[in-house]
């Protein structure tokens, strides 16, 4: 039977190297910021609602959409961005579970489903346990400064408006602490995995 992990993290809080580190021990790893990206590619179903729901003057030349318009149109508007989720959120899940069943029917012992808004959009239903990767606030600001080249204030607004890494830590059912080194990270990962392959296989 194979065991579906949920893996989620905050912003800057280092959920991608351990997304990464899961993929070299071999594990698959469904990446819902991936399956977003391509949900909304040309020719797909959502592609069409969301020009349907916000007009062609959001396609770019190429014929992609033009993200920063999108994001430009949505990110003050509330109702505008509740839109879009609608219609991409779905076809996200949709594609996310295909994989994850074809993953099943391998029978590969472990799949991450690997999902930033994972307690914020209600989506542990699609998982049997959860890993949150969490720092303190000083790390997580001091990175997502020097990541995005952002000023403490802007990058304080971002933390700010997603769910406190702190109320997560309760939600999940094992942590990983990236305040330290990768060893360290590493380490714990290792551990999580093990224990749970073990107790997957008794």
């Amino acid at each position: 039977m194979s065991l579906i992990v949920g893996l989620t993290g905050g912003i800057a809080s280092g959920k991608s190297t351990v997304s990464n580190m899961i993929s070299e021990m071999g594990i698959r790893v469904i990446d819902a910021d991936i399956e977003a990206r391509l949900a909304v590619e040309e020719g797909e179903p959502a592609y069409h609602k969301i020009i349907e729901e916000f007009g062609t003057d959001i396609v770019a030349a190429t014929g992609d959409l033009d993200r920063q318009k999108l994001g430009n149109l949505i990110f003050h508007n509330k109702e505008k961005r509740l839109r879009l989720n609608e219609i991409v959120h779905p076809e996200v899940r949709r594609r996310m579970n295909e994989q994850k069943e074809s993953a099943i029917r391998k029978g590969e012992k472990i799949v991450v489903l690997d999902i930033p808004l994972l307690f914020e959009s209600e989506l542990t239903y699609m998982v049997d346990k959860t890993i949150l990767v969490y720092v303190d606030l000083p790390v997580q600001l001091q990175r997502l400064c020097a990541r995005n080249s952002l000023s403490e204030h802007e990058a304080r607004a971002r933390v700010n408006a997603q769910m406190p890494l702190a109320e997560k830590i309760h939600l999940a059912d094992a942590t990983i602490n990236n305040n330290g080194t990768v060893e360290e990270t590493k380490s714990q990962l290792m551990n999580i995995m093990n224990a749970w392959l073990e107790e997957n296989i008794v």
